[in-house]
């Protein structure tokens, strides 16, 4: 159906009804990431909607907040480390590099979540969480890449403290100081 123009420049979008939910959810997720990661949470809400390309009344039907958006981001990126840890030959340096990318990505939705950690809301993210650490760390063991004393909640510890060091350091130096984060945990974590 084409656009159709309004008494402004500005061309409007059919209303597709329903049908245009399950995409426009996609778009405020992506669009999400990309607004949070240029300008923090300080930006507006209705910004999500601008670059997604929907209403504001999209917006708050899918999301009535910036927790839950901040929650449907974090549960696409719980979608990505389990695919990332999916294959058996997959380590706990995948995991880690996953885990890096999307915190360089996310680092102001991290606060956000960190913050409203002990809401019900977000508690299954940290369950999620865990059980790609726990299914990583069993193969790690196994293959006898990493220590016996290593136990999953340091292996969340350390994620914790990666993601936390990545969003308080500036943009152009986070690849480098998660690597130097990284190198630390890894040789910490290695058999004795």
């Amino acid at each position: 159906m084409p656009e159709r123009e309004t008494g402004t420049s500005r061309p409007t979008k059919a209303n597709r009804g329903p049908a245009a939910g399950p995409e426009n959810r996609r778009a405020l997720i992506a669009a999400a990431r990309e607004v949070f990661a240029v300008d923090g949470l300080q930006a507006p809400f209705s910004a999500v909607a601008k670059r997604a390309g929907v209403g504001q009344g999209s917006l708050y039907r899918h999301f009535p907040d910036k927790l839950s958006l901040a929650i449907a981001v974090f549960d696409e990126n719980l979608d990505a480390l389990e695919a990332s840890v999916a294959p058996p030959e997959a380590t706990l340096d995948d995991l880690l590099d996953t885990i890096i990318e999307q915190a360089v990505a996310s680092t102001a939705l991290i606060d956000l979540i960190w913050s409203n950690r002990h809401d019900r809301q977000v508690a299954h993210l940290g369950d999620r969480l865990a059980a790609v650490a726990e299914t990583v760390l069993v193969r790690e063991r196994a293959a006898g890449r990493i220590g016996d004393h290593v136990e999953t909640e340091d292996v969340l510890l350390a994620v914790t403290m990666l993601t936390d060091v990545v969003a308080r350091t500036d943009a152009e130096d986070r690849r480098a100081v998660s690597r130097r984060a990284w190198a630390i945990f890894h040789a910490a974590f290695a058999p004795h």
